[in-house]
């Protein structure tokens, strides 16, 4: 009845009186609503619908609301919704956006800048509204406050442009945090603030703390906790050379043990600085500097080279070339460059490691149709005194210079023909002396064969006392005393004073035995030699070709008149004892 006659502030006391239920207050509460609202009374309506949420469906009281002129009863439901925690994304982002229609800032702050306990919205959101509607303020204030250091930078960055903010912001985050904005957003900073950006990235890789003052240095004397890799901020300084510089000048000096490529990044940049450098002094210093680099060991070696090749630093590619022990590239590269003189010099340096550099070097002046006499002259004294080539491929390689005439060569031939000569005359020389002794032996051998051998030695070789009964004789001539002998000679078989020369001949002929089998040692002696016919010579010295049949039987075995003149040999090498 009450109902019917519009009645609403009576049923609402009657039900309370009657202790109704909250649900069936929230109908009566919706009821009247819907009467004032019918009415026009659009302030009044509001009042009861606030008093309807937790029972009633929001949407049914905000579609009523939509129009522009009772958006201020919006917002006064909205914000009641939000009082209660009973407000979603999107009736924060209503509320929001009344509050932009209305411009009501002072409400708007009140909003966002509320206590902490007393958050009732989704923060995200409300923070994506307010952008939207250009109170960045606002949307600063509350990503700062809420610790959504993501929106905090892309505002400051993308919509207020205040990169110096921005970088203190980041300067105060956690180690991980720091790291991960300056990689996102190190190239804007880098290209607007680049000297606070650079500090910043300092601190960074080598001693970072959280600090409220971005430019306190103060950190970097601190032990060390948190370091970035320095390499991965390289990209950020992509159109900054010389903050980049400056960085890694830094870092390398604060960590020796820097990467690779901190290293090779840092000799590009010299090595540019020394291409472009007009002033000679400069131009020094800077070459000293990247030379410096490369002498640390730190560089990538390919790296580094092909560096050192685009920008024609001479100085560093002949370094590396002789640090990777790439001579006859150091060769190449003078021979490119026409500089005769270095040429010689890299042979008189590196000759020694490798001989085929004078042949090169020679075949180099050889095909220069300049006046290189001076250079072949030099060269081919050092091939005379180490002889290098043989005087045939001299004369063949020099035939290709259509100014190099006969007497260039000249006194390289007759130093070669005297010297040849001279050889051949010691050769001969020693030919003689062989077969003289050669003769001597086998007539020894003879005389041993055919005749006696008389003994008249008169002392002992090993007491030098006189020889007394039993005494010992070898065919070599030394007599012993039996009691001597059997004291102090190892083998009674052996002479004792014979022994360690017969021993070293035996163990001459068991070697040569053994190397003549080295077939594969003959092919590469024989490949290596400048002087192959020298090897072969060699080899037919050891019996290559002879097999030699050593015969150690004991003496006291039979042997048959076939073996004869092979015992005898065995004898004389061994000096088999006889007792007399």
């Amino acid at each position: 009845m009450l109902f019917k006659k519009n009645l609403f502030v009576m049923a609402i006391n009657l039900a309370k009186s009657q202790h109704l239920d909250n649900d069936g207050l929230s109908e009566i509460f919706r009821q009247y609503g819907d009467h004032l609202y019918v009415k026009g009374d659009h302030d009044g309506a509001i009042q009861q619908y606030i008093r309807t949420i937790g029972k009633l469906e929001p949407s049914y009281v905000i579609r009523k609301f939509l129009d522009a002129q009772r958006i201020h009863n919006l917002t006064a439901y909205l914000q009641a919704l939000h009082r209660q925690s009973l407000a979603n994304a999107d009736h924060t982002t209503l509320l929001l956006n009344c509050y932009t229609k209305l411009k009501d800032s002072s409400k708007l702050e009140e909003f966002i800048k509320s206590n902490e306990s007393e958050v009732h919205f989704d923060v995200e959101i409300a923070i994506k509204v307010l952008r939207q509607a250009g109170y960045h303020s606002h949307a600063v204030f509350l990503a700062e406050r809420h610790m959504h250091h993501e929106w905090y930078l892309k505002i400051q960055l993308e919509d207020l442009k205040n990169y110096q903010e921005a970088l203190r912001y980041i300067g105060r985050l956690p180690f991980d945090q720091a790291e991960s904005n300056m990689k996102r957003y190190g190239k804007i900073l880098m290209h607007h603030v680049p000297e606070s950006a650079t500090i910043l990235l300092k601190r960074l890789c080598t001693d970072y703390h959280p600090s409220k003052d971005s430019t306190d240095r103060d950190s970097l004397d601190r032990p060390a906790e948190n370091k970035a890799n320095s390499e991965e901020f390289i990209p950020v300084f992509a159109n900054n050379p010389r903050e980049l510089r400056a960085f890694l000048e830094h870092m390398i000096k604060v960590d020796p043990f820097s990467s690779e490529g901190v290293y090779d990044t840092l000799l590009e940049l010299r090595l540019q600085d020394w291409a472009h450098e007009q002033d000679p002094g400069k131009k020094k210093v800077l070459q000293e500097a990247a030379l410096s680099l490369l002498r640390s060991d730190n560089t990538v070696f390919d790296k580094a080279l092909v560096l050192c090749q685009m920008h024609n630093f001479k100085e560093g590619v002949l370094y590396l070339y002789e640090k990777g022990k790439l001579y006859q590239q150091i060769m190449h590269y003078h021979m490119q460059n026409e500089e005769y003189g270095k040429v010689v010099e890299a042979c008189k340096r590196y000759g020694d490691s490798e001989v085929c550099l004078w042949e090169q070097a020679l075949g180099y002046f050889a095909r220069k149709e300049e006046n290189c006499k001076a250079y072949i002259s030099e060269v081919l004294q050092h091939i005379d005194d180490n002889n290098l080539m043989p005087p045939l491929l001299v004369v063949q390689t020099l035939a290709h210079n259509s100014t190099a005439s006969l007497s260039v060569i000249k006194d390289y031939l007759i130093n070669k023909l005297e010297r040849e000569t001279q050889q051949i005359e010691e050769d001969e020389r020693k030919i003689r002396q062989y077969r003289e002794e050669t003769a001597h032996l086998r007539s020894e051998i003879q005389e041993l064969k055919t005749c006696a051998k008389i003994f008249q030695k008169t002392k002992c070789s090993m007491c030098n006392s006189p020889l007394e009964l039993p005494s010992v004789h070898f065919l070599c001539g030394h007599s012993f005393h039996q009691h001597c002998l059997e004291s102090f000679a190892e083998s009674e078989a052996e002479c004792p004073t014979c022994t360690p020369e017969n021993r070293k001949v035996m163990d001459m002929l068991r070697a040569q035995d053994q190397k003549r089998d080295l077939h594969d040692h003959f092919h590469r002696q024989l490949k290596c030699s400048n002087d192959g016919f020298s090897v072969i010579a060699d080899y037919f010295g050891r019996g290559v070709f002879n097999k030699l049949t050593l015969i150690t039987d004991p003496p006291g075995r039979k042997s048959g008149a076939g073996n004869l003149e092979a015992e005898f040999n065995r004898d004389l090498l061994i000096n088999t004892k006889r007792n007399v």
